[in-house]
């Protein structure tokens, strides 16, 4: 008896900066959300901690999905729709952006035709709906082509690659409404001082040696202590309501963020989780929320960071386990009350496979 067809969608894999996911046109996916987010736990093999069944990583980093459409705004090119499929949960969040998923967007979109390339380079103008912002990409694009060979290297990614310059617009406050949810550059919590900040990424940065922790130990060893994840989550589920969050006890954000001196040079050395699981670096904009609260006067970064006290634009490097995120932020406000008025960093992306991926069609019956 031959086998029951399964459903065929366009699917291209690619590496977007220290991440790797599957971009999708949103017009290949199923209109109704909740079949949507079936089809994806099916396209990822979750939930399953192996995700044997799915082309999932069986790591949150690899197991991202971008939805991709024409946009709906006039001062964008494509929305860009994030989902976090949970790797051992029937769960897909939409609750964040993906900065580095983010980096492959523009690429994307040129290869699926949704924007002209130009000679040279084309900037793609890209609208976060998860958030409502706005971010532009600069692909690499001589001869009309998008080349994803170049010489830039960013540290947690093997090799060079074309640069993708990504500057990200009006992020303060893109989930939790405002940059500082709770109203203070610092609070206490559970015993602890925090800062809760939301430049992109809603975060709560911890200095590790209030949780009697270096902040230098490896991911490996920060997965396995038990006690410290315990602690931060009780951290995390109290400030959830704080940053206008509510529960969170089913979701991914805010990400929680160790604190340290620098050692390598840099401005700031962290540890994040996401929320979970101990970050193999930091996501993107999880590290332009780390480099906010380092110039800010006030926050639990003090004193730690080696930030220059001089200019409106700063350059803040962010050590994580696998090397540094360097961000640029450009300052306004006033002295005592700066603000961040953009943020600006360097990715880069690869097409990995361009096809179709499978459906079991008692997930999504085939489609004639």
């Amino acid at each position: 008896m031959p086998s029951r067809a399964q459903t065929r969608i366009p699917c291209m894999m690619m590496r977007g900066g220290t991440s790797k996911g599957a971009y999708f046109m949103a017009s290949d996916l199923p209109a109704d959300p909740a079949l949507r987010d079936r089809v994806l736990l099916a396209v990822m093999g979750s939930p399953d901690p192996r995700q044997i069944d799915g082309i999932g990583g069986a790591d949150p980093l690899t197991s991202k999905v971008a939805i991709i459409s024409p946009s709906t705004r006039d001062d964008a090119d494509v929305d860009y729709l994030f989902a976090q499929v949970v790797v051992n949960e029937a769960r897909v969040d939409f609750g964040q952006n993906c900065g580095n998923i983010l980096a492959g967007v523009g690429p994307f979109a040129i290869e699926r035709g949704l924007v002209d390339a130009r000679d040279g380079s084309t900037p793609v103008a890209i609208h976060m709906v998860n958030t409502r912002q706005i971010a532009v990409a600069t692909v690499s694009t001589p001869g009309r082509q998008v080349t994803y060979e170049g010489d830039a290297r960013i540290d947690g990614v093997p090799g060079h690659a074309a640069a993708i310059p990504l500057e990200f617009r009006d992020t303060a406050g893109s989930t939790c409404g405002t940059l500082l949810p709770t109203g203070h550059l610092k609070d206490t919590v559970d015993g602890i001082d925090v800062t809760c900040i939301d430049n992109g990424m809603p975060l709560v940065l911890m200095r590790a040696r209030d949780l009697e922790r270096t902040g230098y130990e490896t991911r490996e060893q920060l997965d396995a202590d038990e006690e410290l994840k315990a602690r931060i989550e009780k951290i995390r589920l109290t400030v959830g309501p704080l940053m206008n969050l509510g529960d969170v006890s089913a979701r991914t954000v805010p990400k929680m963020c160790l604190v340290a001196e620098p050692r390598q040079h840099g401005t700031i050395s962290t540890r994040s989780f996401i929320p979970h699981r101990c970050h193999a670096s930091i996501g993107v904009l999880g590290a332009v929320s780390v480099a906010t609260a380092a110039v800010l006067p006030g926050t639990v970064c003090d004193g730690l960071a080696d930030v220059d006290a001089e200019g409106t634009r700063k350059r803040v490097s962010v050590e994580h386990p696998t090397g540094e995120f360097t961000v640029e932020l450009v300052l306004g406000g006033s002295p005592g009350r700066p603000e961040v008025l953009s943020a600006a960093l360097l990715r880069t992306a690869r097409w990995l496979f361009d096809g179709a991926v499978g459906i079991p069609s008692a997930v999504w019956p085939a489609r004639t």
